[in-house]
């Protein structure tokens, strides 16, 4: 028997075996991560700048405090057009980012690594194809999540925003439930869902956006931000902004979009105030 047979058998045990014992290396690795300390002086500068963080219940607390730790091990963090990316920066983001996943099965957001920041707005260029023309438009933006690629933000922006909570806009907490619908492989709207929401989700959400549209087709003042009736997926993540920062009114003015985001997240923001406490 030659070495050949030997030699294949022992790559084509390699093929097979190795994703499982990175997936197990991995999980080890997060583990470790997750039973970190978590700093004190991380915990006063995220109580000082985060309205959210300051009225999140003591459990959930205790479980974002470990999601960070893995989250901040795991992505990327880096400055644009000059600007130094400090750990409060890493820590106000990584906080908002992982209060989407605490309840999710995919947590870290396993498709991307890298998180963009520039110190204000920054210019987008969009390349537009039909047929053999092409053109090019050049868009402002506060925000921008690619497709399995980085998460760009301005700092501006998000420094803007939590000064004035309970306003329901909040551009991390947008481009990050961009990253969520995408783990089902579309960027629809829908993110993963248990099989109750699989229902219940394409009904309700359907008829709240036609409804929205409706709106503003009359005119109308609408609670939710008008961005939102320009796709799906703008809706989605417009509405995930209200329910973490205008919880209470976006119930009373949405209570059926809000039971949706409520079963999906797996906790009631609009209770939070009553439960928070010192961690």
């Amino acid at each position: 028997m030659g070495w050949e047979p030997l030699v294949l058998g022992g790559l084509t045990a390699a093929f097979i075996f190795a994703p499982g014992l990175r997936r197990r290396w991995r999980d080890r690795r997060r583990a470790h991560q997750r039973r970190q300390p978590f700093p004190a002086a991380w915990q006063a500068l995220l109580e000082e700048r985060l309205d959210l963080y300051r009225r999140l219940p003591d459990e959930l607390r205790q479980r974002l405090h470990a999601d960070m730790q893995v989250f901040l091990a795991e992505k990327r963090f880096i400055g644009a057009d000059g600007l130094e990316v400090d750990d409060g920066m890493r820590l106000v983001v990584a906080a908002q980012a992982c209060l989407l996943t605490l309840n999710q099965p995919t947590r870290y957001y396993p498709d991307f690594t890298s998180i963009i920041l520039y110190p204000d707005s920054f210019v987008a260029v969009e390349t537009v194809h039909d047929g053999v023309l092409e053109s090019t438009a050049r868009h402002v933006r506060a925000g921008e999540s690619w497709y399995r690629g980085p998460l760009v933000l301005s700092w501006a922006d998000v420094t803007a925003d939590l000064a004035h909570p309970g306003h329901g806009h909040n551009v991390v907490l947008h481009e990050f439930a961009h990253k969520l619908d995408e783990q089902d492989g579309l960027v629809d709207g829908a993110p993963e869902l248990d099989a109750r929401q699989r229902r219940s989700w394409p009904r309700v959400f359907g008829q709240e956006f036609e409804r929205l549209r409706r709106a503003l087709d009359r005119g109308e003042h609408t609670f939710i931000d008008p961005y939102a009736a320009t796709a799906p997926a703008e809706f989605f993540a417009v509405a995930v902004e209200a329910f973490f920062d205008a919880s209470r009114p976006f119930a009373h003015h949405h209570p059926e979009l809000h039971g949706e985001l409520c079963r999906l997240f797996g906790f009631d923001p609009v209770h939070w105030h009553a439960h928070a406490g010192p961690a």
